[in-house]
Formats: C-alpha cells, sequence, structure tokens
C-alpha cells in the first residue's frame, strides 16, 4: 500500500454518531454546508474517485482522514446515496439555504397583493418540486406524468391556502398576516412531498438488513420515511417565516424603514438566511438519514419474505430520503 492512512476507516456510514443528535447535527452542518454549491465538477468527481477507490482498497498517495472525509462528504452532497446519479444543483442539500433565504424573504415581504402571494407560493412550490424529486428514498424513476401531478397538486395547495389565509387575516392585526406564508407552506410540505414521492408510498422503498443486503420493498417504510421528512421541512421553516416577521414587523415602525423601504427586502432575506443556517441541518438531524423499522411493523407478506431469506433479521434499515 502507497499510503499509511488506514483501510478500515468506514466511509458508508457519516463520520459521526447517528445515534445521537449531536452526532447527526453535525453531519448535517456538513452535508448543507452552502459552499459546497460552488465547487467545480472536477472537484466532484475527484472526490467520488478518491472515495470510490478508497472502497476498493486504492488509496491515493498523502491522503490524509481528514481529506478522505472531506472527498466523502463532497461527494454526498453531489451525488444521490441510492442512485449515484449527479443530483440537480438547486435540488442538493447545500443549496438550501442559498435558495431559501431568497424565496422565503420575498414571499414574507411581498405577501400583502394577490399576484404577490401567487408568483412567490409558485416559485417556492417549483423550487420544492425539485427538492422533493432529487432526494428521494429509493432508485425507481418517476415518469413525466407523475412529476407533473405532483407539482400541480403541491403548487395549487399552496396557492389556495396562502389566498385563503389572506383572506381570512384581512380584519386581523398586521402581524397576523405576516404568517400566511409559513401557514402555506407548512400545508404544501404535506401535500408537494407525499405526491412528489408517490411511487414509493405505492410500490415501496428499498429495505435491507444490517449489513446492507437488500429484503426487499416496503411500503410501510416509505410512509414513515415521508412523515419524518414532512416534519423536518415544517420544521426548517419555523424559525426562518416565525422570526423575522416579528422582527420585521417592529423595524418597519422605526423611522430608517419608513425612510428607505429598499432596504426591506435585503434585510428580510438576510434575517431569514441566518435563521436557515440553523434550522436546516438541526431539523435534517430530527431523525436518522438511515432510518429503521421493526420486521414486524412491514407488510405481511414482507414480513413472510424476510423470514424466509433472513429469519435472524429483526430490524430491516432504509434511507428516509430529505
Amino acid at each position: 500500500m502507497s499510503s499509511d492512512l488506514s483501510l478500515n476507516i468506514d466511509i458508508k456510514e457519516p463520520r459521526w454518531d447517528q445515534g445521537t443528535f449531536m452526532g447527526r447535527a453535525k453531519h448535517f452542518f456538513t452535508v448543507t454546508d452552502p459552499r459546497n454549491v460552488f465547487l467545480s465538477s472536477e472537484v466532484l468527481e475527484d472526490s467520488r474517485r478518491i472515495v470510490e477507490n478508497y472502497r476498493v482498497g486504492i488509496v491515493s498517495p498523502g491522503l490524509t482522514e481528514d481529506e478522505l472525509w472531506r472527498a466523502k462528504y463532497i461527494c454526498d452532497s453531489a451525488f444521490h446515496p441510492d442512485t449515484g446519479e449527479k443530483m440537480i444543483l438547486v435540488g442538493r442539500m447545500s443549496a438550501q439555504v442559498p435558495m431559501n433565504m431568497t424565496i422565503t424573504g420575498c414571499m414574507l415581504t411581498f405577501y400583502r397583493s394577490t399576484p404577490a402571494v401567487v408568483f412567490w407560493q409558485w416559485v417556492n412550490q417549483s423550487f420544492n418540486a425539485v427538492v422533493n424529486y432529487t432526494n428521494r428514498s429509493g432508485d425507481a424513476p418517476m415518469t413525466v406524468n407523475q412529476l407533473g401531478v405532483a407539482y400541480a397538486s403541491a403548487t395549487t395547495g399552496a396557492v389556495v391556502t396562502a389566498l385563503g389565509l389572506k383572506s381570512l387575516t384581512k380584519h386581523l392585526p398586521a402581524i397576523m398576516g405576516r404568517f400566511v406564508p409559513f401557514a402555506a407552506v407548512a400545508a404544501a410540505n404535506c401535500i408537494n412531498i407525499p405526491f412528489m414521492r408517490q411511487r414509493e408510498l405505492k410500490y415501496g422503498i428499498p429495505v435491507t438488513d444490517e449489513d446492507g443486503k437488500r429484503l426487499g420493498e416496503s411500503t410501510s417504510a416509505a410512509q414513515q420515511a415521508i412523515v419524518q421528512v414532512i416534519v423536518s421541512r415544517i420544521g426548517m421553516a419555523v424559525p426562518a417565516m416565525a422570526i423575522p416577521p416579528v422582527i420585521m414587523n417592529a423595524l418597519e415602525k422605526r423611522a430608517f424603514l419608513k425612510r428607505y423601504p429598499v432596504f426591506n427586502a435585503p434585510i428580510q432575506v438576510g434575517l431569514v438566511g441566518f435563521c436557515l443556517v440553523f434550522a436546516t441541518p438541526l431539523c435534517c438531524a430530527l431523525f436518522p438519514q438511515k432510518s429503521s423499522m421493526k420486521v414486524s411493523s412491514l407488510e405481511a407478506e414482507l414480513q413472510a419474505q424476510i423470514q424466509e431469506r433472513s429469519p435472524q433479521t429483526a430490524v430491516v434499515y432504509f434511507n428516509k430520503g430529505l
């Protein structure tokens, strides 16, 4: 071997203990690092080469453990864990903060007029559709028709919710109107994610044993995975869409913003960005990426299949998606 680096480092798993919230938080702070968005294709491919070589026992001369983990996380941030395909740039978790801070900041700023509400909810759901598809669990493709139905359903749901709540808050204090975008986003997540991942709900997602051996596909695992992702996504939106409105409501009463209203949107986007830098990784860390389920909780048919092929297996594992 041309390097002193040990070949016993398990890079199939994250660097930090995923059985603890702190370990998962460290993992996702690395995965969602916005700086990864600016990495070139050459850097991404080089990182993938380092990781793939290491897995077959080939170590680049002079490679350190920190460099290996850095390559692994760059690889994870850009390539789908199940399919291995390079993910769409704006759909990667590393793009969540810069994209969401811009879209959410504008939703919170331009919430007063109906055309603005419709436009920014449409933009947000278009972005969410890309993210949900990019970070789906499993390796089965979706048809163009399925994608179209999911996109139309989520966008319609978000716009209808936003406009309905907007009309209800007309006679309430002004600050209540500022929370309409959050309610619409929460409702849309409950629609968008299941629709974008409807194939998983119909056909199931791959489940494996502790060693990664594929045991079949489970719709029960898909349901658990999607619920966890919905909770995480709504959690991400809470700080970014609940804290800035309170601050902006106070700032808009001050002389500065009355005199220079053009700074309203930039300040709002900045506040949202600050919240998302912490909320995104911390809410991704609410549940393990490699989720688990008891065999007894799976569909009866799959239980029988696992009992026949791997009778000692009591728990199965699956990628819940993001």
